[in-house]
């Protein structure tokens, strides 16, 4: 029971949500910790969240609460 999941371009085959997760979520650039769920784009750059952006510089930013 694989699934594909076609991203940028390139195809990549699963055979859980968690392999996907794993391999196809974003890290953040500050803390270096994989972001699952919803996470903040600045600049191109992600981060897991409004403080780690901010502690790399980036300004008005802010968590939604």
């Amino acid at each position: 029971m694989s699934f594909e999941v076609h991203a940028q371009g390139a195809v990549h085959v699963f055979d859980c949500f968690s392999c996907a997760i794993h391999r196809m979520a974003p890290i953040c650039e500050h803390c270096r910790v994989q972001i699952i769920g919803q996470g903040v784009e600045a600049e191109g750059r992600w981060f897991c969240s409004a403080h780690c952006a901010r502690a790399e510089g980036k300004v008005g930013i802010v968590d939604k609460v």
